[in-house]
């Protein structure tokens, strides 16, 4: 048995947790950049405001009804999700963290079928206690139907905020009052194509002939169509899968055209990305570089290139890395023109105590390595001071444009609210 703990408008959320005024008050979560609206709030629904739309869009929308406009603070963000996960790891045997505010439970052997919505509640009550977001909760014997249960419970609010489908007439219930674009794993294209065939409802495609599903889709349609009707495909990973690269990219506030500002950016982006590597405990194989200028630049010249080597033994060392960053970067930089965007990524990842070391390496360097690495990694990590490498960018005024962010309320010393 499965549930599906979601967190409601999570952004959003996270904005009312410290600041009790944005209660009962329409507000949105813009993008990168302040580009488009990521979150709403019940309120901001209620408006008309649609996912995705342009901020610009909307701009007589937030005049009108004085909309608290807010930009993306994910380090915040963050910090609150490991502890909603943390919180969720107390409440069961096994959690899968599915997104930075869904988490998959394991509720095999919690009572009898049927009678876990209370634990569900039981849920709720504890993460709205401990932390302080509301959450939804689904509860099915698969992943696709406890995504469905979920639905259920943020759509109709005489749930309670609980859905728990462990009896079959529950499921084919909800499942036909749930448009098939809704299920979990079914693209537009796919909804698409399934409401040519007359298949409008989730119960319609769980009666959908297998076959006939592998011939309209592929077999994932017939794997979701199996979870619809009880069959597992999707279980816990006994050993979860290494992933296989690590981004570190931003786009940039103000266009960037000198070499030296450049290249300090994509210091930084190797130094984080580094870190981000010790804190999964792996190491890379592979660094590789890109940049580029806007995607609608006008007049300007248009230029976007990246490089990639492959490091000569598996490293998590800040310095090999930013060193191997760097001089990628020197191959492909170009004078002349105004870039927008730059980012790192590692590739190749393998665990650090399984290297193949070279016949003749020193393996003191090695432990040197790790025990420098993991002194910078806890002072940063203390939130008593910073190191940084001497070429990453001193300051912080070439990140993507946040004219509204709201302060780190958990996550720096400066930030944190004050009780008077």
């Amino acid at each position: 048995m499965y549930a599906l703990v979601d967190c409601n408008n999570f952004y959003v959320s996270c904005e009312r947790l410290f600041n009790p005024a944005l209660k009962g008050v329409p507000v949105v979560v813009l993008s990168n950049n302040d580009g488009c609206v990521v979150a709403r709030s019940p309120e901001a629904k209620a408006l008309g405001i649609k996912m995705a739309v342009p901020a610009f869009q909307i701009k007589e929308l937030i005049k009108k009804h004085q909309i608290r406009v807010y930009s993306s603070n994910y380090s915040f963000y963050g910090d609150i999700s490991s502890r909603v996960m943390a919180t969720l790891e107390s409440l069961a045997p096994q959690i899968e963290v599915y997104s930075i505010d869904e988490a998959f439970l394991d509720l095999s052997g919690f009572g009898q079928p049927g009678s876990l919505t209370d634990y569900g509640q039981h849920i709720r009550s504890t993460v709205k206690q401990y932390i302080g977001i509301p959450v939804c909760v689904g509860i099915a014997p698969t992943k696709t139907l406890a995504k469905l249960a979920n639905h259920g419970a943020k759509s109709y609010p005489r749930t309670g905020g609980v859905v728990d489908l462990s009896a079959k007439e529950r499921q084919q219930k909800l499942m036909s009052l749930v448009d098939v674009g809704e299920i979990w794993g079914i693209g537009r294209k796919t909804a698409e194509k399934l409401q040519r065939h007359g298949i409008k409802t989730a119960f319609q495609l769980s009666q959908l002939d297998l076959q006939h599903a592998q011939r309209v889709a592929n077999i994932n349609l017939v794997k979701t169509i199996d979870e619809l009707n009880g069959v597992i495909h999707y279980s816990f990973d006994d050993v979860p899968e290494i992933r296989k690269q690590l981004i570190c990219s931003r786009s940039f506030a103000q266009r960037m055209t000198d070499y030296t500002s450049l290249r300090q950016t994509i210091c930084e982006f190797a130094a984080r990305a580094a870190e981000r590597l010790r804190g999964e405990q792996l190491a890379c194989g592979v660094v590789q570089v890109f940049i580029r200028t806007g995607q609608f630049n006008n007049n300007d010249p248009g230029y976007s290139n990246s490089a990639t080597a492959r490091l000569s033994a598996p490293a998590a060392d800040t310095r090999t890395i930013v060193k191997t960053a760097t001089d990628l970067f020197d191959a492909i930089w170009k004078e002349g023109y105004r870039y927008a965007k730059s980012g790192v990524m590692l590739g190749e990842f393998c665990d650090p105590q399984t290297v193949q070391q070279d016949l003749f390496a020193d393996a003191s360097v090695d432990e040197e390595s790790a025990r420098l690495m993991g002194v910078i990694d806890q002072i940063n990590r203390s939130s008593k001071g910073k190191v940084w490498f001497a070429g990453q960018r001193p300051y912080e005024d070439w990140f993507m444009k946040r004219a509204n962010l709201s302060p780190a309320y958990t996550t720096r010393w400066s930030d944190l609210p004050l009780v008077r």
